[in-house]
């Protein structure tokens, strides 16, 4: 599976955090820490960090990641898009490699 999720904190800050600073940064940087701690194969953009692996082992990732966040707010969003391949792996990356290949073809 692929999934691709988008956390952030939102509500009263929490103690010890920049009460006038928008960014999420922070806590956004905990989140990645996590995913990128997990082992699983994974990749950051500026708007979803996309992880690689079985139903249980993302998910779980997924459970830490936003609870990290947690305790930089009183409230956590999450959005979360998955692509469910059973018997697939590599597609992290071989799903871009398909598209700049026909990217490559056109006339």
């Amino acid at each position: 599976m692929l999934l691709a999720f988008s956390v952030a904190p939102s509500g009263v800050p929490s103690e010890g955090s920049r009460p006038n600073d928008a960014s999420v940064h922070d806590a956004v940087a905990a989140a990645v820490k996590i995913v990128r701690e997990s082992g699983l194969p994974n990749q950051t953009d500026s708007m979803f960090t996309t992880i690689e692996g079985d139903w249980d082992e993302v998910f779980d990732v997924v459970k830490r990641a936003t609870e990290a966040v947690g305790r930089y707010g009183s409230r956590v969003s999450l959005v979360i898009k998955a692509d469910i391949r059973p018997g697939y792996s590599g597609e992290l990356t071989a799903k871009v490699e398909r598209l700049e290949g026909a990217l490559a073809q056109e006339p």
